[in-house]
């Protein structure tokens, strides 16, 4: 899933809707930026595995809220 291809209404709507953790949220924002995954797990310091695995929980809560 491609955060980055939403619309900020949308984008909006899965801030206020999905209850992301401060990771899941920084990642959503970056992703939302067209960051890719290695700078963003870069930015928040954390190993690329991780940043995968938290990706997967951001896309996981934006599908159940759909």
């Amino acid at each position: 899933m491609k955060v980055y291809d939403f619309t900020e209404p949308e984008l909006d709507y899965f801030r206020s809707k999905c209850n992301f953790t401060i990771e899941e949220r920084a990642l959503f924002e970056y992703r939302s930026k067209n960051i890719p995954l290695e700078q963003c797990a870069e930015l928040m310091n954390i190993s690329l595995s991780t940043a995968k695995r938290i990706s997967r929980r951001v896309n996981s809560k934006i599908i159940r809220v759909c």
